[in-house]
């Protein structure tokens, strides 16, 4: 199977832009935001974007299972009641109908922070968040799913769900196992405390999480460095190979027979597409 690797691509101009941009910079694999992802309001998607869309990602020769959305950065679905709550399930229930009428297979959520209300409570409000907005969606769309909702892990910040393996695990067993899977965050993980700099302890994480998760529900990779220390529980994504993570943990990743066919984006901040091309080529020469 091909190298699937790309970036987070930009939708400006138009949804369909982010094939061009994907393919622009050389992408296999590449991530969008369907939406603004800094606001509430959702611009409407119109039957002529999606059609350009499917068209576009068609002629591309890119892999639909390697494409993912992202949901926007507001939403908390792990917080307590109230309007703050209910906008944020409001947002994912839109979000997964998006993502089925664009024909994006996976939708990567954040599993959010359970303010202070213990982690139990957090994980209350995020499977009722889940089962809220899948019901709607059967009930108001379609009565099979065709999204796969991926949980990405997060950077141990304070209060936050979704640090550790068992933490993962913990949730997708609450949770209806086919609709669901991980997206992998190198940054996220190595920020919790998980050492990827080396060859070592890269295959010891990738048998850890076999073992404690199952790389069956291992669907996506965002590919990043960290401009911070192992354990900084600091989400601060840096290139791939000029953070603390470093070419050695990388390398050992992308070749890894366990996980290496599956689909990776990066999540750089503020890059040109020069700077992108030229990062993405030298991670493409990483793979044996």
């Amino acid at each position: 199977m091909p190298f699937r690797i790309g970036f987070h691509v930009s939708i400006a101009g138009g949804i369909h832009n982010s094939v061009f941009n994907a393919q622009t910079i050389g992408c296999t694999a590449f991530q969008i935001f369907t939406r603004n992802p800094r606001g509430w309001a959702e611009k409407e998607l119109k039957e002529e974007d999606i059609n350009m869309f499917k068209s576009k990602l068609r002629e591309s020769g890119i892999q639909k299972d390697s494409v993912a959305a992202h949901m926007p950065y507001l939403p908390n679905l792990s917080g307590p009641d109230g309007e703050m709550y209910q906008k944020s399930v409001d947002s994912f229930k839109h979000e997964l109908i998006r993502c089925s009428r664009l024909g994006i297979e996976f939708l990567v959520i954040h599993l959010g922070s359970h303010r202070e209300q213990g982690k139990d409570k957090g994980l209350t409000q995020l499977v009722k968040s889940c089962e809220l907005a899948l019901d709607y969606y059967r009930s108001h769309y379609k009565k099979k799913m065709d999204v796969t909702v991926l949980l990405e892990n997060s950077a141990s910040q304070k209060n936050s769900l979704g640090n550790s393996l068992e933490e993962l695990r913990r949730i997708l067993d609450k949770l209806a196992k086919k609709t669901y899977g991980i997206c992998l965050d190198t940054c996220h993980a190595f920020a919790s405390g998980y050492n990827l700099s080396t060859e070592e302890s890269c295959n010891q994480f990738i048998n850890n999480f076999d073992k404690i998760v199952g790389l069956e529900e291992l669907k996506f990779i965002h590919l990043n460095d960290s401009k911070y220390e192992i354990g900084s529980h600091l989400d601060r994504h840096e290139l791939v190979g000029r953070g603390k993570i470093g070419i050695d943990g990388f390398k050992t990743i992308v070749n890894n027979k366990k996980i290496g066919d599956i689909s990776m984006v990066m999540e750089p901040h503020v890059t040109s597409v020069q700077e992108d091309t030229k990062n993405l080529q030298m991670v493409q020469s990483l793979r044996k």
